[in-house]
């Protein structure tokens, strides 16, 4: 005996496990954003030395982002991922300091963004992982009344470098960047 599902419940489940890849692809999509992430000006950092509560440091970075660390000095975070200052700071105490450190950072809070024009509240707000262009504008008191949300730019430093992406309401943005919802004619 065969059973055959109604057509709107295979529709249903088909349309149903779509979904389901396109929240992780978008999610896949956000979390490899924020793993090539490079620090910049105004997020906090912990670095931590398993079992060296001395060489443990959280702070915030500056605009030049150096940071004095324990018997390495100076040293410029701005412009690394998390991953090459565990591997410089690994580097710098493995031999002559320990044998073998294990080195942890955490981003405990990346830089805000900003987002302008036609937003109710325009400014600066702490950024979230997987923060839309559309989620931004919520927390700006949302899209004023003549807001294009087909005309939106994004301005992004990528390697120092600004540059100007269009984007869509539904585009991820990243810490730092500088959104801008233009206004529409009708």
């Amino acid at each position: 005996m065969t059973f055959k599902l109604p057509s709107q419940i295979r529709y249903l489940m088909l349309l149903f496990s779509s979904l389901i890849v396109v929240c992780a692809t978008a999610q896949a999509q956000s979390n490899t954003d924020l793993s090539q992430y490079t620090l910049g000006s105004g997020d906090v950092v912990k670095i931590t030395v398993f079992g060296q509560d001395d060489l443990s440091v959280q702070t915030r970075l500056s605009n030049i982002g150096i940071i004095n660390y324990p018997f390495l000095g100076e040293i410029n975070l701005v412009g690394l991922t998390v991953n090459e200052v565990e591997s410089r700071i690994d580097r710098g105490l493995r031999g002559d300091y320990l044998v073998n450190p294990s080195v942890s950072v955490t981003v405990l809070e990346y830089r805000p963004f900003f987002i302008d024009g036609a937003v109710n509240r325009p400014g600066s707000y702490p950024y979230q992982p997987s923060l839309s262009v559309n989620k931004a504008a919520a927390l700006a008191g949302g899209f004023t009344e003549r807001a294009s949300r087909e005309k939106i730019i994004i301005v992004r430093k990528i390697t120092g470098v600004e540059t100007t992406i269009e984007a869509t309401a539904s585009d991820v943005i990243l810490p730092g960047d500088i959104v801008t919802v233009q206004e529409r004619f009708f």
